[in-house]
């Protein structure tokens, strides 16, 4: 009779555990959704962030308005910015949001808004992404809802546009609002 060294069965034993972790992964209970820490508490600050150009600056008053307020971090290299741009100016008309461009040129940045239009009631920029670490920001855009007293509602990561604008941003933007 053979014996058989468990060395030799500790690689399957070891993929086969690793082939039902990731199985049972891909079917837990919201595995798309990327968790904030901060919902619920209040927003940081983003006084670090500079003024960028002839936009208006943006102070940590501007975040607890009284008002529901979106602040959104993009980037003009960024697609998805780009894409959801559209979005942004049409939110604009009857929403206040806050802009927090990163990880960008100043120059690139002061273009794009002027080629583009602007939808930003204030502009902070933060070419060293400090900011957006601050935030939790994992990749542009992301967009936060905060509540009138600058608590943070509600964290939306990807671009403002198709199916999944409607059916997940949309809903929490009108619970913000009480609707």
């Amino acid at each position: 009779m053979t014996k058989i060294s468990p060395l030799m069965i500790a690689p399957p034993a070891i993929f086969a555990g690793l082939a039902v972790m990731f199985y049972l992964g891909m079917y837990r209970e919201g595995k798309g959704d990327l968790e904030s820490v901060f919902i619920g508490k209040p927003a940081p600050s983003i006084e670090k962030a500079a003024e960028l150009s002839s936009f208006p600056p943006v102070i940590q008053a501007d975040l607890a308005n009284g008002d529901v307020t979106l602040v959104n971090f993009w980037a003009s290299w960024c697609p998805p910015c780009r894409a959801e741009h559209p979005t942004l100016l049409e939110l604009a008309e009857s929403h206040a949001i806050i802009g927090v461009n990163f990880k960008d040129t100043a120059g690139a940045a002061t273009k794009y808004l002027n080629d583009d239009g602007n939808p930003f009631k204030g502009v902070a920029f933060d070419p060293k992404g400090r900011t957006a670490i601050d935030w939790g920001v994992t990749a542009p855009p992301e967009t936060f809802i905060l509540d009138g007293d600058g608590t943070i509602l509600y964290r939306f990561a990807g671009p403002l546009i198709g199916s999944d604008y409607e059916q997940r941003f949309l809903p929490e933007l009108d619970k913000a609002f009480g609707n």
